[in-house]
């Protein structure tokens, strides 16, 4: 297979002082991607508002040392079980490139959805690609000043809602409305939901295609996952060379009559007859382009399509391959080990720390006190209190709280006394222990009777 092309040199359609627009077009393939971006888009817009039992359905709470995934409070602790997942995303992504190649880019990446939302809104507000093209030089009257202005106010609104439901999967959506409503947000939140806003109106309103061709790491190591049987966005140019014109419209020519809505429907400005490069996110906008096409000539559809290499020069390009099947089975392990690990997470955390004063206190001939500092989180909403407890090789009585209510001093610490009797052995292992209504935990430390 040959090396993929990273640096195109090609001029963007209607391009205008490096300035170029994308000419939307239906089509299957164009139904398929919003049929998958947008529930992804009402997930990301609609997650964030729902609530279980008055606690968010998916919140990542730094204040509360908590993750809440889907009802369900993980510890920091389970972090290992979100890198898991990550892996397991990843290992999808592998699988889905080697058979399909970027089609994820092109159907799911957030920066191409939101990328096209933008570009609907400057349809909406400014008119067609053509239309914007031609104007693009023009001095600016009022009609054409105001649409302007219009489009920006749009892409600053929609920049604005992405920023702040964003955070609401970090700080709940609710508390940011409310604050954000009788003008209370704090200078730390409105500065993040500044940045957010500024950064994502800027992806997808004027950098663009430039992410996805400098920025974006997968399209640089794409190539690896490639090969001849990878079917990805191809030009038939067996098929469509010679192109027809007005210089060979009499001669031989092929099904391609070289109209060039393949290259102003391309988000990314390539010219898929160019062959196969880096800049091509897979989105398939030039199949539907050209199917339009050929169907108004009444030629078979197909000039571009997913095809792989193989296939173009008619030898057997299988689907399934060894290949193929590797990323599919350290997908499938991938997502096994983080379902299972979903099934042990820590429903009670303790911590406890011997106090950093005196080693002990001899109250008299008999008693030997430590002090201790304890501290409990408990992730399971139904737990309200646990009841604290001691035991040892000896006998031990507790001073401090004996019940700690998990609503009031979740991760707090707490201040204990622990003095006990006929200890034999200048240091002596303690077990602390927790019990609530369906959890239990424990943790060991030791209890100091004389200097070592």
């Amino acid at each position: 297979m040959e090396q993929i092309p990273v640096v195109q040199d090609y001029t963007p359609p209607f391009a205008r002082d490096g300035k170029f627009h994308i000419r939307l077009t239906e089509g299957r393939f164009q139904n398929l991607r919003r049929l998958s971006s947008w529930p992804m888009i009402a997930l990301f817009f609609g997650l964030v508002w729902i609530q279980v039992d008055g606690q968010p359905w998916l919140l990542f709470s730094f204040a509360q040392r908590k993750i809440i995934l889907f009802g369900n409070a993980l510890s920091w602790h389970d972090l290992p079980l979100l890198a898991g997942l990550m892996i397991a995303g990843a290992c999808l992504l592998f699988f889905m490139a080697v058979a399909w190649g970027r089609v994820w880019c092109g159907f799911a990446c957030p920066q191409s959805i939101w990328t096209w939302l933008f570009i609907r809104i400057e349809d909406f507000t400014e008119g067609r690609a053509g239309i914007r093209a031609r104007q693009e030089g023009e001095p600016l009257n009022a009609e054409r000043l105001l649409r302007r202005i219009a489009k920006h106010l749009l892409w600053i609104a929609l920049a604005t809602l992405t920023a702040a439901t964003f955070t609401g999967y970090f700080i709940p959506i609710r508390e940011i409305v409310s604050d954000a409503a009788q003008l209370e947000l704090s200078t730390a939140i409105t500065g993040w939901l500044v940045i957010m806003a500024g950064l994502t109106y800027a992806n997808a309103g004027l950098v663009r295609e430039k992410i996805c061709l400098h920025a974006c790491p997968y399209s640089r190591f794409q190539g690896v996952m490639f090969d001849r049987d990878t079917r990805t966005v191809t030009y038939d140019a067996g098929r469509g060379e010679p192109r027809a014109n007005k210089r060979n419209a009499d001669t031989n020519s092929g099904d391609c009559v070289d109209c060039g809505l393949c290259v102003q429907v391309c988000p990314t400005g390539i010219d898929i007859r160019d062959g196969l490069q880096a800049a091509c996110i897979d989105c398939a906008a030039c199949i539907d382009a050209c199917d339009s096409v050929m169907d108004k000539l009444t030629r078979p559809t197909g000039l571009i399509r997913f095809t792989s290499e193989a296939q173009l020069e008619n030898k057997p390009s299988p689907l399934l391959r060894p290949r193929l099947a590797g990323y599919g089975a350290v997908m499938v392990v991938a997502f096994s080990a983080v379902l299972y690990g979903f099934t042990g997470t820590t429903d009670l955390l303790i911590e406890v720390r011997r106090d950093r004063g005196a080693l002990f206190t001899q109250l008299d001939e008999q008693w030997i006190c430590n002090n201790y500092r304890v501290k409990v989180e408990g992730f399971d909403p139904a737990e309200a209190s646990v009841r604290v407890s001691v035991a040892g090789a000896g006998m031990f009585e507790l001073f401090g709280p004996a019940d700690i209510d998990l609503s009031e001093n979740n991760s707090t610490w707490l201040p204990y006394r622990v003095c006990g009797q006929d200890i034999t052995s200048p240091k002596t292992k303690l077990t602390f222990s927790f019990q609530g209504n369906e959890v239990s935990a424990s943790k060991e430390t030791t209890f100091l009777a004389r200097s070592i």
